[in-house]
């Protein structure tokens, strides 16, 4: 793994602090329960500026005429080694890494009010972990205990995940390569997911499918917990239970992703338990296809944040009309917002090393506009259509819910679709198709 953009992004920071310092720690170890631990996965600010992959450990970016960056890390330790696997210590992670200096965890308390005294501005996570909160605030205090002595504490404290948001939000070709193969992969798993379908199989025999062809094609794991939603299970949104049977009849509809070297893929298919659509779950689906299709069309440079979102509304909204769940103009079912029981989330979200990744979507300015795209950012495109069975749905609509999500990239020119598991009618019967 090329550790040259890691190196690159620190830069950029460290060209934005002026005469300022940053602290950034990766994220604990955590227990799951008495003494077994969670799986362990890095901060995902921490790893878009180090690429450093061991709990216990802290960047210090300093600013000014000496810029450097320094790794806090855990030191070597033999009989820990043994029990828990190889760790770099502070000497060869500076190498390996790329730091200026490296030293272990245990001294940062020590060292911190000296790497920030004098300095003009604070750069932090601020608000993220009430524990570090303290642990900056105690290396302030001890800084202003020095004041006597000429020592001068930064007059300024800034948020550093607003500095990383705005970066994180438009990928560079390291990121889109790794966010490319997780696609590639994740969308290995979704027509594996199909080909195994059979009436009678439980929701988590499908989810052991993408599970096993994410690992094998050396993902890290599951992005997100799986969502595995057979008939009206699909008109949950986050239904992650995944234990109930597959009926015959019925449609099942997987949102699923992979994570590779820390980014996201994040996909989301319906198709047919029997390998065939049924006219009424055909008619919905082909609704909901098209409304993708639509707001892919929307994804383009300067295009606003919010214009694929009412691209897919309308198509939805017309859609609602020709199946009689709604009446009147689309206009004023989108105005009136009628659409809701049916649709009730938004079109798309970012994606990166979160799978709703970091980066506003909206300016923030006196007009508060919606963020417009541009190259590099990384969206989900994934509308809907949740039929929950009621008085103001038919019979035979009940329990249909189907919703599509690809990945895509905005490009100088358009945008880029780089997820590729079957979509259509005709490729997701063939793909099913049992000989």
């Amino acid at each position: 793994m090329s550790l040259k953009p890691y190196a690159k992004r620190r830069q950029r920071v460290l060209d934005s602090l002026g005469d300022g310092v940053a602290v950034l720690a990766t994220a604990p170890e955590r227990l799951r329960n008495r003494d077994s631990h969670y799986p362990y996965r890095f901060d995902s600010y921490f790893w878009y500026l180090s690429g450093f992959p061991e709990p216990d450990a802290v960047i210090v970016l300093v600013g000014g005429a000496e810029a450097k960056a320094i790794l806090f890390c855990r030191e070597k330790n033999e009989e820990r080694e043994t029990w828990d696997g190889f760790r770099y210590g502070p000497d060869a992670a500076a190498a390996a890494f790329g730091f200026t200096e490296a030293h272990p965890i245990g001294c940062l308390d020590e060292m911190l009010p000296t790497l920030i005294a004098n300095h003009a501005a604070l750069w932090h996570s601020l608000g993220h972990d009430r524990e570090w909160d303290s642990r900056i605030g105690n290396a302030l205090n001890a800084v202003r205990s020095q004041g006597r002595s000429g020592t001068r504490a930064p007059g300024e404290i800034r948020d550093l995940r607003g500095l990383l948001d705005q970066m994180r939000l438009s990928k560079d070709a390291h990121e889109v390569q790794l966010m490319r193969h997780a696609a590639d992969i994740a969308s290995a798993g979704h027509s594996r997911a199909m080909r195994a379908c059979r009436p009678g199989m439980a929701e988590y025999e499908l989810e052991a499918e993408l599970s096993y062809e994410f690992r094998r094609r050396g993902a890290d794991g599951h992005a997100y917990t799986p969502i595995v939603a057979g008939g009206a299970n699909a008109c949950i949104l986050h239904y992650v239970d995944n234990n109930k049977l597959l009926a015959g009849q019925s449609l099942v509809l997987i949102d699923a992703g992979c994570e590779v070297a820390g980014y996201a893929s994040d996909i989301t298919r319906t198709f047919p338990v029997g390998g065939r659509f049924s006219a009424e779950q055909r008619e919905v689906y082909e609704i909901v296809l098209a409304a993708q299709q639509a707001a892919i069309a929307a994804v383009h440079p300067g295009a606003s944040f919010t214009d694929y979102h009412q691209a897919a509304l309308r198509v939805l909204t017309q859609g609602l009309i020709d199946l009689k769940l709604l009446t009147g103009s689309v206009d004023g079912a989108v105005e009136s917002e009628a659409y809701k029981p049916w649709y009730m989330h938004r079109t798309g979200h970012w994606l990166g090393l979160d799978v709703h990744d970091a980066g506003d979507y909206k300016t923030g300015t006196a007009d508060d506009d919606w963020v417009k795209l541009a190259a590099g950012m990384t969206l989900t495109v994934e509308p809907g259509l949740y039929l929950r069975p009621g008085s103001a749905v038919p019979e035979h609509l009940h329990g249909i819910g189907v919703r599509i999500e690809d990945d895509v990239l905005v490009t100088s020119d358009g945008c880029l679709v780089y997820t590729n598991a079957p979509r259509t009618v005709a490729e997701i019967e063939e793909v099913m198709r049992h000989e």
